[in-house]
């Protein structure tokens, strides 16, 4: 009993919660789907976060790049997932360091084809008498 009294005593609602991890680098993935690793630097009591020495982590199949985007800021609603880095752990080894350019380009292509396929997809639906709503036109609330 005195175990759990000291676990409630210890514990800290929402955002507080994530007080002890300032000055530790996290992975932020965000809704969009962008994934940014960075040293959490400050955050509110709206879940915005300020990560410092910040890179934009691409990758495409076996291939990964990173875009230096130094001090960003990240709104609290924009989060899907926040994860602190184990920097003993921290390695790539499956996937090739690629530049910039490259992985941007190799991106580029993955999106082309993702959008052809979605739209014989689509086409494939009418050609049968059914229609898919498109994501934009969803209420997203």
């Amino acid at each position: 009993m005195a175990a759990l009294s000291q676990l409630k005593m210890n514990y800290m609602p929402g955002t507080a919660s994530l007080i002890e991890d300032i000055d530790k680098k996290h992975l932020v993935l965000l809704r969009d789907g962008r994934t940014l690793i960075g040293f959490l630097r400050s955050i509110d009591q709206l879940a915005n976060l300020m990560l410092h020495q910040t890179v934009e982590h691409i990758h495409v199949g076996k291939k990964h790049g990173d875009i230096p985007r130094g001090i960003f800021v990240v709104r609290g609603e924009n989060v899907a997932l926040l994860g602190e880095i184990d920097l003993e752990k921290e390695s790539d080894a499956s996937l090739q360091q690629v530049s910039i350019e490259e992985i941007l380009e190799e991106q580029r292509v993955e999106q082309q084809t993702k959008l052809e396929n979605e739209k014989m997809k689509i086409q494939a639906f009418k050609d049968r008498g059914l229609s898919i709503p498109r994501a934009d036109t969803l209420d997203e609330y």
